[in-house]
């Protein structure tokens, strides 16, 4: 029997994949958690085989609280970046687009217990690139822009000149193949450059 511990934020897809799970002959939810700060005690008093948690979670706890237990991450594609900064020590860790099949999950549970990877590809691929073509600067601005910050705003905040964040939000709007501001914040979000 695996034994595995939920800790997801929407109390939905908790309930759902714990649904799910229940109809496994191997696998049993030991214990479900909506925060990321009861994933600790939760490990610690129910000790399970697998945690399967959403990246948010992951990134909010003192991961060396967990012990060796193996974790299976649940990533948006557009949260990828911030893979590459989740520190996991010892413990074997899986990683799966937060919106795949349940069926795919409870796989990742199971490879996961006999302690085979478990990972996405097209996650690695994005949190290895996840910079992307935009430099610190321009980042920074377009940033500002997404917050709804006018060009003026933008040149104070930066000690830029106007003309200087214009010539930036070109070469941004230009870099992302948008044909707006709007439409570069967009695609930049989507990407998880902003």
């Amino acid at each position: 029997m695996i034994r595995t511990l939920l800790a997801l934020d929407s109390a939905l897809v908790l309930g759902a994949l714990s649904f799910v799970l229940a109809a496994e002959d191997d696998i049993r939810v030991v214990a479900k958690v909506d925060r990321g700060d009861a994933v600790p005690e939760a490990v610690r008093d129910e000790r399970p085989d697998v945690v399967v948690a959403d990246l948010d979670f992951v990134e909010g706890v003192d991961v060396s609280r967990l012990g060796r237990c193996p974790m299976l991450v649940l990533a948006h594609p557009r949260r990828a970046r911030r893979l590459r900064g989740m520190g996991c020590g010892a413990r074997m860790v899986g990683i799966l687009r937060s919106d795949v099949s349940p069926q795919l999950v409870v796989d990742g549970i199971r490879r996961l217990a006999r302690r085979e990877p478990v990972l996405d590809a097209d996650l690695v691929v994005a949190a290895l690139h996840a910079d992307g073509p935009l430099t610190g600067r321009e980042t920074e601005v377009l940033a500002l822009t997404a917050e709804g910050a006018p060009v003026a705003e933008v040149a104070e905040s930066l000690g830029l000149s106007c003309g200087t964040v214009r010539n930036h939000l070109g070469r941004i709007v230009r870099k992302v193949g948008a044909r707006t501001r709007v439409e570069a914040v967009r695609v930049a979000r989507e990407a998880g450059w902003i």
